[in-house]
């Protein structure tokens, strides 16, 4: 009996969005991405980025890019790296696992996949969701000081231009798959909490 083989796994460094790709391709049959020709009523399509936003999209690829459009946004996904010290460029240019947004230990952020797109990311959530990835500088997983005030900064951005509620909407990886990420914030939930607090706060 022949067995069947195994599709490739993303390196969990922290997988950051998918529901039916059968169900994206009926509805959209014809999507190209990387054309102009992006239907205006996908959440994203005119959304105009801040300058602290710097792009580099991934190409499209079968693991962390699979080219198909956004269905709504109700969550926010915050993840961290799982590499202690690696720099957002490495783990942007570590095609296995990238989320739509990845900040840097300096707080750089840098866009991967433009926010009318899907990231593989959120398991069964990647379909209605942007996810976030986060450097962190050592194995516990806390954010240094620059890094969490770039993920307030963006997080408050997001939830404005997607008419999010912080408090509500802002969730852990772990909150969709149980997986323990990002680590610091679930071990520690009142760390979490404040996060979340913090955003609302910056975005009021």
């Amino acid at each position: 009996m022949k067995t069947k083989s195994k599709p490739p796994k993303i390196l969990t460094i922290c997988a950051i969005l998918l529901l039916s790709a059968a169900i994206f391709s009926a509805l959209f049959p014809d999507q190209d991405t990387g054309s102009d020709n992006v239907p205006t009523r996908l959440p994203g399509y005119n959304i105009e980025l801040p300058d602290y936003i710097k792009q580099d999209f991934i190409p499209v690829n079968p693991y962390s890019r699979p080219g198909r459009w956004l269905e709504r946004v109700n969550n926010i996904v915050i993840h961290y790296v799982g590499n202690p010290g690696s720099s957002a460029k490495g783990n942007r240019n570590y095609f296995a696992s990238l989320a739509n947004q990845l900040i840097g230990l300096n707080g750089e952020i840098i866009q991967c996949i433009p926010l009318t797109e899907i990231s593989y990311a959120s398991n069964h959530r990647n379909s209605d969701t942007i996810s976030i990835e986060v450097c962190h500088p050592d194995k516990s997983g806390e954010f240094s000081n620059i890094t969490y005030q770039s993920l307030i900064k963006l997080s408050s951005w997001l939830c404005n231009e997607f008419d999010l509620n912080p408090e509500a909407d802002l969730i852990r990886h772990y909150d969709v798959t149980g997986k323990i990420c990002p680590k610091y914030y679930v071990e520690n939930p009142e760390a979490w909490e404040n996060l979340k607090s913090d955003v609302a706060a910056y975005q009021n």
